[in-house]
């Protein structure tokens, strides 16, 4: 059970609750969590929660390949399009979400697909016509070497048209298409917005406690 009432799914099969398959590849799938949303920062406070992103994606080998602020009706969204290794075999899958924070919750609309047979000829041709020095770049939300995946201009959205069967183009292309045809309830519409992240409680210090005497006692004592 989400509160999203309502997407467009159209060329989407079902294949569980909640997840639905296109022909293409592109897996779609809804989810909620009752929880304070892990997000970095408030969504106003854009460089710091683009940075906070880049730090997260890094740390699990991908790479963000951009963040950005929007609505999902009405509300509040942050955009991501994240790459992660395929691990076992080579090439990338691709993760894009939209995700609407409130105060104590969060509803994610996910959108992946992965590379399949010949991996990396975007990469490549793209490399061949930009050159080495053009190709690789500092990471645009990140603060000197992050790690994971490096950034690269292959994944701007100036390569899509090129590349229309591309992972990353139809990943990128169905969040686009999706996320204005997104509904939510009234109910979770109405929740207090999302104020950012919890900061860390300090643990309790228990005082020291002055030592408890045994029941054996030595005799004379």
């Amino acid at each position: 059970m989400t509160p999203i009432t309502g997407l467009d799914l159209t060329g989407f099969t079902e294949y569980e609750p909640g997840a639905w398959e296109e022909s293409s590849g592109v897996a779609l799938s809804v989810h909620f969590f009752p929880v304070v949303p892990d997000l970095p920062a408030p969504l106003h406070e854009l460089e710091r929660l683009r940075a906070g992103l880049a730090q997260v994606a890094a740390g699990v080998g991908g790479g963000l390949v951009e963040a950005a602020p929007g609505t999902v009706d009405g509300l509040p969204a942050v955009r991501q399009l994240v790459k992660v290794p395929l691990g076992a075999r080579s090439g990338q899958a691709f993760i894009g979400s939209l995700t609407v924070p409130r105060a104590t919750c969060s509803t994610v609309v996910k959108v992946q697909a992965a590379e399949g047979g010949t991996t990396g000829l975007r990469e490549a041709v793209i490399m061949a016509e930009v050159g080495p020095d053009a190709y690789f770049r500092a990471h645009p939300y990140g603060d000197g070497e992050l790690g994971g995946l490096p950034s690269h201009v292959a994944d701007d959205e100036e390569w899509d048209a090129r590349f229309p069967d591309h992972p990353l183009t139809l990943v990128r292309a169905t969040l686009r298409r999706i996320a204005p045809t997104v509904t939510l309830d009234d109910g979770f519409k109405a929740l207090p917005p999302f104020g950012g992240p919890v900061p860390p409680q300090p643990v309790p210090q228990t005082p020291p406690q002055p030592p408890k005497r045994g029941w054996f006692r030595r005799r004379g004592a």
